[in-house]
C-alpha cells in the first residue's frame, strides 16, 4: 500500500539563507505519510519508532511543490517498515516574473528514508 501528499513549500518553511527549506521538513512530510499509512492498515495511527536511513539529495526552496509518497514494505507483529521518497514536482521561476511557475518534466528527487513505525497489538483493528 502507498500514500502521497502534495504541498508548496512556503516562506515559513525557509529557514536558511536564499530561501533554503530545513531538511527536516522532508521528514515532517515522511512523518505524515506515515501516519496516513497507518490508519489504512491498522486503524491507528501508531507510533514513529526510529529512522535507519535518510539521505538528503538537493536543494528544497519555498515556493517549490513537494510530492512525498510512502509504502510498507514489511509488517510484523507490532512493526511496519516503510520507505519513503520525498520529489520536487513544481519550481518558481522568479527570473520570469513573481507569481511564474513550471512544472517539472522529471521531478526532482530531493530525499529518501526508510524506518519502523509500530501499532501496539491491542491499538491495531484491521
Amino acid at each position: 500500500m502507498k500514500s502521497l501528499i502534495r504541498l508548496r513549500m512556503s516562506a515559513h518553511d525557509a529557514h536558511y539563507g536564499g530561501n533554503l527549506v530545513d531538511g527536516a521538513r522532508m521528514l515532517q512530510l515522511f512523518g505524515d505519510v506515515a501516519t496516513e499509512l497507518l490508519i489504512i492498515n491498522d486503524g491507528d495511527e501508531g507510533l514513529f519508532k526510529a529512522y535507519d536511513n535518510v539521505e538528503f539529495l538537493a536543494p528544497v526552496y519555498a515556493g517549490d511543490y513537494i510530492e512525498a509518497v510512502g509504502e510498507i514494505i514489511k509488517i510484523g507483529n507490532s512493526s511496519r517498515k516503510m520507505i519513503f521518497e520525498a520529489r520536487k514536482v513544481i519550481v518558481p521561476r522568479p527570473e520570469i516574473n513573481d507569481s511564474a511557475c513550471d512544472v517539472l518534466d522529471e521531478p526532482i528527487v530531493v530525499c529518501k528514508a526508510s524506518g519502523t513505525c509500530v501499532v501496539l497489538k491491542d491499538k491495531q483493528r484491521k
